[in-house]
């Protein structure tokens, strides 16, 4: 009884004889992709956000912050250019005071067509 001869476990690659073109890569498997999907789009990358609400968005921020033992500081922000700051309790409150005023003279807030005309 003789055992079986094993095959060797390394493998000699033959040695190229010249040079040769390189063959071009496999595209990718896609798998579960739907043909045409790239050439379509994404239809909801192109439509508007559905959560429109009911048409208000904002114009002007205030923002106050008051630390217990620091100094206040507060800043209004509008659309319109408007950009201000202030440091301590008396101008922050003049700040509050100053930013509800000019809630009611923006200009993109009120329209300036009916203005000029009266």
């Amino acid at each position: 009884m003789t055992t079986p001869s094993r095959p060797p476990l390394k493998s000699i690659t033959p040695t190229p004889t010249g040079p040769h073109a390189a063959r071009p890569a496999a595209p990718p498997a896609a798998v579960g992709e739907p043909t045409g999907a790239a050439r379509q789009g994404v239809d909801t990358a192109l439509r508007p956000d559905p959560q429109d609400g009911d048409g208000r968005y904002p114009v002007a921020w205030l923002t106050i912050c008051a630390p217990r033992g620091a100094v206040p500081t507060a800043t209004s922000r509008c659309e319109c250019g408007r950009d201000r700051s202030a440091v301590g309790k008396a101008r922050v409150l003049a700040l509050i005071t100053d930013h509800e005023n000019h809630r009611g003279a923006c200009p993109l807030r009120t329209p300036q067509e009916g203005r000029t005309a009266a």
